[in-house]
């Protein structure tokens, strides 16, 4: 079986008709979740998705689109399922996820007093591949976002780059394109306004159209649909539908 990618949402943190820009992948042999925001229980019990078939998570950085339901996914696997999740994280996010997200919530429960105590925390080293579950390989990518925060993106089985929320960087695009052979682009994006924190459309379609039959945007507002005959040769993923990871890589040839 090839890799599948279902992405539970692909709304950017304010949309409401879209779910929170979280996606699911499986190797056939395992399931990687990434990122778990606020609406991520609910787009999983949509799915049929039951919480403990997933095998690990991995966070890409602190904001409540993107760690917002990892509360109740903790509670619901350590209380119900007598289990700790996998959590896979980069170091500097630890200390922010714990005190300034779940801590408020999770230490009324007994002897929680660290997220140790709730997941199985697994540290990644940016720029080092390491395999998460069987079949799925990633590296992380620190790419910029929120000045002064950490933020990581996500290249996975040296085939599909996966951006977390990011400001405008064609360098690495390029580079992952043209010299490490990556096939696919999973990117966020804007559609209307300035850049700050985030790509835009526009910036997107500045970049060649190679380039561009490769990226297939996600994280985007609830008016997406006046911007599909906008967004060049670009494809907009549609939230909870199946992809296999090669109908992907088709979709720029």
């Amino acid at each position: 079986m090839s890799m599948t990618i279902q992405m539970l949402g692909t709304g950017s943190a304010f949309a409401k008709h879209y779910y929170n820009n979280n996606a699911l992948l499986d190797s056939g042999e395992g399931k990687l979740l990434i990122d778990c925001g606020t609406t991520a229980s609910l787009a999983l019990h949509q799915m049929g998705v039951p919480l403990p078939e997933i095998d690990a998570i991995l966070i890409t950085h602190i904001h409540a689109d993107h760690v917002g339901g990892l509360e109740e996914f903790g509670f619901q696997m350590n209380i119900l399922h007598r289990r700790k999740p996998k959590l896979y994280i980069a170091e500097p996010l630890i200390h922010p996820l714990w005190e300034h997200t779940l801590k408020g919530g999770m230490a009324q429960q007994g002897m929680i007093e660290k997220l140790e105590d709730v997941f199985e925390v697994n540290i990644l080293i940016p720029g080092k591949s390491a395999t998460l579950v069987s079949g799925i390989e990633v590296e992380l990518i620190p790419t910029r976002h929120i000045p002064g925060k950490n933020s990581y993106s996500l290249f996975i089985n040296g085939r599909l780059f996966y951006s977390a929320d990011m400001i405008f960087d064609p360098d690495l695009l390029h580079h992952l394109v043209y010299e490490r052979g990556c096939q696919s682009i999973l990117h966020e994006v804007q559609l209307q306004g300035a850049g700050e924190v985030h790509t835009t459309l526009d910036e997107l379609l500045s970049l060649s159209t190679p380039l561009q039959e490769r990226i297939h945007l996600m994280h985007y507002s609830d008016n997406m649909e006046q911007f599909r005959e906008k967004a060049g040769v670009m494809s907009f993923l549609e939230q909870q539908r199946k992809y296999q990871l090669a109908e992907l890589e088709r979709a720029k040839q």
